[in-house]
């Protein structure tokens, strides 16, 4: 049966490739509103701040599973408020017979943080078994957190600094600001609706920023390529021409990430679900940005028509002198 559906695919465009839609009759209107957004998203986290999980803040999180039946949130949440404990979150984690409870960092340093999660245990172990505990001090969720903002910065210059070498530092400009507007926009969301901000997520948001700048580079790569074929083209309909020539490749690639993504948020459980979540906004903004702030910046920016010339004689001087050898 497979075999005999293969050749109606055979060779099926799934994608109009003849597309010539006006994307830089909009460039002012979507930069516009992607500033804003930027300022929006930089104010919530200022204001709102994030939601750090126990790995920026400190403390203690236990993961429960009931002996039998489902679990009771209700009745553990009012036995462990009595403990005395501070602040105790507890939610229902992937099934409704997991458990996962959040202790705040306990005054009184790694003693009393140990006392905390004796008296959590003795509290529970009749109904439910410990499945998994973590710790993490004041110290170490502090440096997590420092290294964690340093780990997005450092990516985000390095790949600036690889789109310069390769390209010019007009483009080297869209892609700083695509990149920041994905890590700032994914980021004001986390803080808006108070999701968990986790090591999880500064992991996600770096794969955010290789799969941006991917999409941004196959981009640039084209209006490159247009710059040497189309020397009379103006600017404004070189680039609109570019990006309708990449839309195939930057829309299907989206949407497959998405599909999967999406799969993941849904069926792959709660330890991986703020990752998920942080994929999937950065794949639907990455996307975006690539088609509306990296590229049309430059029909601000301007790039110099001899550059592209300069460059293809580079590359074939490098071939010449490397065939010589």
């Amino acid at each position: 049966m497979l075999m005999k559906l293969i050749p109606v695919f055979k060779g099926r465009d799934f994608f109009p490739h003849d597309l010539r839609l006006p994307f830089m009759k909009f460039k002012g209107p979507a930069l516009g509103a992607s500033i804003i957004a930027m300022i929006i998203s930089l104010g919530l986290c200022l204001s709102l701040g994030l939601n750090y999980g126990v790995d920026f803040k400190g403390g203690s999180l236990i993961e429960l599973k009931t002996k039998s039946g489902n679990a009771d949130i209700s009745g553990l949440r009012d036995k462990l408020n009595g403990l005395g404990l501070g602040n105790v979150q507890i939610q229902e984690f992937g099934t409704p017979d997991d458990v996962l409870i959040r202790l705040e960092e306990q005054p009184g340093g790694e003693g009393a943080q140990q006392d905390a999660l004796k008296k959590v245990t003795a509290a529970t172990s009749a109904d439910y078994v410990q499945r998994r505990v973590e710790v993490v001090g004041p110290a170490v969720s502090s440096e997590l957190r420092m290294t964690g903002f340093i780990a997005v910065a450092a990516g985000i210059l390095a790949i600036v600094a690889y789109v310069w070498f390769r390209f010019e530092w007009q483009f080297a400009v869209g892609a700083v600001v695509a990149l920041t507007h994905d890590v700032l926009v994914t980021a004001g969301i986390f803080s808006l609706f108070q999701i968990q901000f986790d090591l999880s997520t500064v992991a996600a948001l770096l794969t955010i920023l290789g799969y941006s700048v991917n999409d941004t580079v196959v981009v640039s790569d084209r209006i490159r390529e247009n710059l040497r074929k189309f020397k009379k083209m103006e600017l404004n309909e070189l680039l609109n021409l570019s990006i309708n020539e990449t839309l195939s490749r930057t829309i299907l690639t989206g949407m497959t990430a998405m599909g999967v993504l999406l799969s993941l948020y849904i069926f792959g459980g709660e330890v991986i679900r703020s990752f998920n979540l942080a994929m999937l906004l950065g794949v639907v903004i990455g996307t975006y940005s690539s088609i509306f702030i990296a590229a049309p910046l430059l029909g601000y920016l301007g790039v110099k028509r001899d550059w592209s010339d300069a460059a293809a004689k580079t590359v074939a001087a490098t071939k010449a002198s490397r065939a010589k050898v």
